[in-house]
């Protein structure tokens, strides 16, 4: 099983959400944070006076995948996070060593 982490522009939560949906995937976790990668923020214009946007709105998306419909997901996420221009997002994929369903004690991939 993996964990995979997507980081995307908030605008594109629903579009990835309904991608995820449709190929089957059941359960997310979403979080609004604020960061910035390679360009490092972006400057704005306010009533005539400029400033620096340090930290950006991204919206992080988490959810645990078994390992047969990782490419499927990466593939969703990225086809429906993209917009062709900077900030678009990053997606990581990390192992997950286990998993445990608290309600029913299940483990594992039953418990995904």
């Amino acid at each position: 099983m993996k964990l995979i982490t997507a980081i995307i522009k908030p605008f594109k939560l629903d579009d990835v959400r309904e991608a995820l949906s449709e190929i089957g995937v059941q359960g997310i976790t979403v979080s609004e944070v604020k960061g910035f990668g390679r360009q490092k923020g972006h400057t704005e214009l306010y009533r005539g006076a400029e400033y620096v946007v340090d930290f950006l709105p991204k919206v992080k998306v988490e959810l645990a995948i078994k390992d047969s419909l990782i490419n499927e997901t990466i593939g969703a996420i990225s086809k429906a996070a993209n917009t062709g221009k900077i900030g678009d997002g990053k997606i990581f994929v990390t192992a997950l060593e286990q998993v445990i369903r608290i309600r029913t004690g299940e483990t594992g991939e039953d418990a995904v």
